[in-house]
């Protein structure tokens, strides 16, 4: 009689071996992208500008000195090394405007994002669960706030509740909702379809159990993506605001109100401008590159062997 040979059991990973291993796997089709590890390293010097400007602002970003009007940059003929970039029409220094500027830039993008995130998730869960009449009223609603331009309706929105940094974010945060809804809409009816809901629903979970215990988090790898190119885009049209007047009001120094106070000195005093302009272009660009990379790691069709 021949001994049977035991198979050894199968080793389980523990939850934290499965997390290492999701996150080495993500960032080895993150960093495939060149531009999205560029837009990284970009966006987290923002971070770290904004965190410490305190610290990295030579100047208060209010500070006037009458005797240093518009002075030019420090390479220029009449430059100071006081005041690298300038100075703008009331004798502020423009780095220190500029590095507290991306406090401003963070702020609003965090909020906007989270409103707007968090109220399409819920407005998509309930219109793709239930489905039926729900379904039709919400997105009925929805597709009419998108039949607007989203800059003009954020722009009514603003003139409605009174101009100022808070009714610019709440109103941007209502005009990007019918993404996010839309979004979760689709992946919730696409995931009712799968076998894991109907053994939910067997084994006897509510519906609010399903909605965010069982389908939600296999939905949010396209809401990521979409939260980050919803942040360029937030951090844009806040500074589109403030150059109409509508956003943070003077003197913050938010770059879009730094555009709108350099208008009439831009033939003669370039850098009051271009500063602003080109860190409202960095930064979006920054973003979206790194919401690039995010759609290439988190979306498995995209993934590259």
């Amino acid at each position: 009689m021949t001994d049977t040979p035991i198979s050894p059991a199968p080793v389980r990973m523990s939850d934290a071996a499965i997390r290492r291993r999701m996150l080495s796997e993500f960032w080895f089709y993150f960093r495939q992208n060149r531009g999205a590890v560029i837009g990284l390293v970009v966006f987290v010097l923002l971070v770290l500008t904004a965190i410490f400007a305190p610290v990295l602002a030579p100047y208060s970003p209010t500070a006037q000195n009458r005797g240093a009007l518009l002075v030019p940059p420090f390479w220029q003929e009449g430059g100071s090394t006081a005041y690298l970039l300038g100075t703008d029409a009331v004798g502020r220094d423009m780095l220190s405007r500029l590095i507290f500027g991306s406090q401003y830039s963070l702020f609003i993008g965090i909020v906007v994002v989270s409103i707007a995130l968090v109220g399409g998730i819920a407005i998509g869960l309930v219109a793709g669960f239930f489905g039926g009449w729900v379904d039709s009223v919400i997105m009925r609603v929805m597709d009419v706030i998108l039949a607007f331009p989203s800059l003009l309706l954020a722009l009514v929105l603003v003139a409605v509740l009174g101009p100022g940094l808070t009714n610019a974010m709440i109103a941007i945060a209502i005009v990007y909702q019918p993404h996010f809804a839309r979004l979760t809409r689709a992946a919730v009816m696409s995931e009712l379809k799968r076998e894991y809901v109907t053994a939910a629903r067997v084994a006897g979970a509510g519906n609010f159990r399903l909605m965010f215990k069982t389908i939600l988090p296999n939905c949010l790898a396209p809401l990521i993506v979409q939260a980050t190119l919803s942040f360029s885009s937030a951090v844009l049209d806040s500074a589109a605001l403030g150059f109409l007047g509508m956003g943070a009001q003077p003197p913050s120094p938010e770059w879009g109100t730094m555009l709108a106070e350099a208008r009439e000195f831009i033939l003669r005093a370039w850098w009051v401008v271009t500063f602003p302009g080109l860190a409202i272009l960095t930064s979006v660009l920054a973003i979206n590159m790194m919401g690039d990379g995010l759609r290439d790691a988190l979306d498995p069709k995209l993934k590259r062997s």
